[in-house]
């Protein structure tokens, strides 16, 4: 019975999926009916996300990808086999031609790429996405800086605060390193932006999806964020959640650089 169950709301979704995709070809919903179903497929994509990297935890020892090695095979893109199509969110499939594009970062709608002109690290060249990973998740690092140590590092996704914690996400980069203490970026991200890794909220505090972004969380779920709530989670293990930017931490309005200033407050 259960099963049958299942398998009828699987049904379920699979009809509400065409519905949605021939109203979009058919021209009847409007230009926010079409934003609004590119972020269901989006979720839809990181949902797959999260079931392909909580599976390879499974096969790890319960771990994440190691990336304490320096020719970047530990990275999450990498690391993990996975179908080409989930690379890209819907609202973020632009790359730009890689012989004329020398930057890797993405935007609002623009994928991030690895260009020809990369330095190496064990990046392979035209490597390209729309989602990045919450680098704290990893088991290890390559590269540990002042805000990224061992002891903030998740390592599994079996803790407490699984809900809480972001795993992949919208993103202008492969991976990001929130900060509490990170400023928003002082523009929207309609072009792209050399973000350094010491700026990670920056890396996902985009404009992709009305104000917010898509994330799936440890425990496999998936939703919105709105961009001021990013400062909300839980990040790494030190991370705090009522730091400078969220209400409880004492955020005024007119701290929001202008373009945030009117999005829901946390």
């Amino acid at each position: 019975m259960k099963r049958m169950m299942l398998l009828a709301r699987w049904d379920q979704w699979v009809i509400c999926g065409i519905g949605v995709w021939l109203m979009l070809i058919l021209g009847a919903v409007g230009s926010q009916g079409r934003q609004q179903a590119r972020s269901v497929v989006c979720q839809a994509t990181l949902r797959r996300w999260g079931i392909i990297m909580l599976q390879y935890t499974e096969g790890n020892e319960g771990k994440f990808p190691d990336r304490s090695t320096s020719d970047g095979k530990g990275r999450w893109i990498y690391a993990v086999d996975y179908p080409e199509e989930l690379r890209l969110c819907p609202e973020a499939t632009r790359t730009e031609a890689l012989e004329n594009d020398v930057s890797w970062w993405g935007a609002n709608h623009k994928a991030w790429n690895i260009p020809p002109n990369d330095a190496g690290g064990g990046r392979e060249i035209g490597t390209y996405g729309s989602y990045g990973i919450n680098g704290y998740v990893y088991d290890s690092q390559a590269t540990l800086m002042g805000f990224v140590t061992e002891e903030r590092l998740w390592r599994t996704p079996k803790v407490t605060q699984a809900s809480e914690i972001p795993m992949l996400m919208d993103a202008i980069l492969w991976a990001v390193f929130p900060q509490s203490t990170n400023r928003p970026p002082s523009v929207s991200m309609v072009n792209a932006i050399d973000v350094a890794d010491e700026q990670g909220m920056q890396r996902v505090c985009l404009d992709r999806h009305g104000g917010a972004i898509n994330t799936v969380f440890l425990d496999g779920a998936v939703r919105l964020v709105g961009l001021k709530e990013l400062w909300t989670l839980k990040w790494h293990r030190g991370y705090d959640t009522a730091g400078p930017w969220t209400q409880a931490g004492g955020v005024q309005p007119e701290d929001w650089p202008e373009w945030m200033r009117d999005l829901p407050d946390y």
